[in-house]
């Protein structure tokens, strides 16, 4: 890029709160593609600015809006079937980015660990000539981690972060989002022993390990009532002692993946896991 983005179409919530996240709502020309409900400390920066799809635009909606910057939090954004490849919009002028935890490459993208996810907001103030900005978003990351580690009230309890399905529930493991969050408020992984930022596992598998609070994801296509639901509704699984004393923490899906907003979903364990 030449200069930072004056107007740019950001796809997938973590791409659009991040740019929010900096103040770069003025910078936007559209946005696209979300999980659940934007934060509410950015809903009216958010309203300011064109929705162009509930899901990924058509590329002939995307170059209306004569973006000069692309940014997702995905690869899958740049595929043929959705914008095009990055290198086509290169050819038109177009810059874009691709979050590092979601880039094509499996190899290019970090180790999932605060500074990463502070590194990607270093990356957006970049983008939109927002590094003060961006730094002063580090700058509380850090000092909101420091007041979790001090509080540990998640010492002693054992957690299954549940993210989606119910045939083969897919759980927090521990390479991801969810594991930086447990570890963060002091907490245990029920799942520790699975790899990878998710993982497929059984409900004998649950039943094992019968974890002292379950996190429900909250996403508009897996909400979280409806894992409750499911729960309380299966005769073994009334049996978990998180079941049984109801212990519930609901975390929206935004809050779980790496980006502007997984520090919000730590905060938000810590305070359940404190009562």
């Amino acid at each position: 890029m030449a200069a930072p983005a004056k107007a740019a179409v950001t796809v997938n919530q973590g791409a659009t709160e991040s740019a929010l996240a900096i103040g770069a709502g003025g910078q936007m020309a559209g946005t696209a593609y979300l999980d659940d409900q934007i934060s509410p400390r950015w809903a009216d920066a958010y309203r300011q600015i064109p929705v162009l799809s509930s899901k990924y635009p058509d590329r002939e909606t995307l170059l209306k809006t004569r973006p000069d910057l692309v940014a997702s939090s995905y690869a899958s954004a740049f595929d043929d079937k959705a914008l095009g490849s990055q290198a086509s919009l290169a050819d038109l002028g177009v810059s874009s980015y691709v979050s590092p935890f979601g880039c094509d490459d499996k190899s290019h993208r970090p180790a999932p660990s605060w500074d990463a996810i502070a590194g990607e907001t270093s990356d957006y103030g970049v983008l939109f000539g927002r590094t003060e900005q961006a730094d002063q978003v580090n700058a509380r990351l850090r000092a909101t981690l420091d007041t979790l580690k001090t509080t540990n009230a998640g010492a002693g309890t054992s957690v299954m972060w549940w993210d989606a399905k119910t045939d083969s529930p897919s759980v927090g493991g521990r390479d991801g989002g969810p594991q930086l969050v447990m570890d963060a408020v002091g907490a245990t992984n029920a799942f520790h022993h699975l790899s990878g930022n998710w993982a497929d596992t059984g409900w004998e598998a649950v039943l094992t390990a019968n974890p002292d609070v379950i996190v429900l994801i909250d996403a508009d296509w897996d909400p979280a009532d409806a894992k409750r639901k499911y729960l309380e509704s299966d005769p073994a699984l009334q049996d978990l002692d998180a079941v049984r004393n109801a212990s519930y923490v609901v975390i929206p899906f935004s809050e779980s993946t790496p980006g502007a907003r997984m520090i919000d979903g730590a905060v938000r364990l810590s305070d359940a896991l404190g009562k």
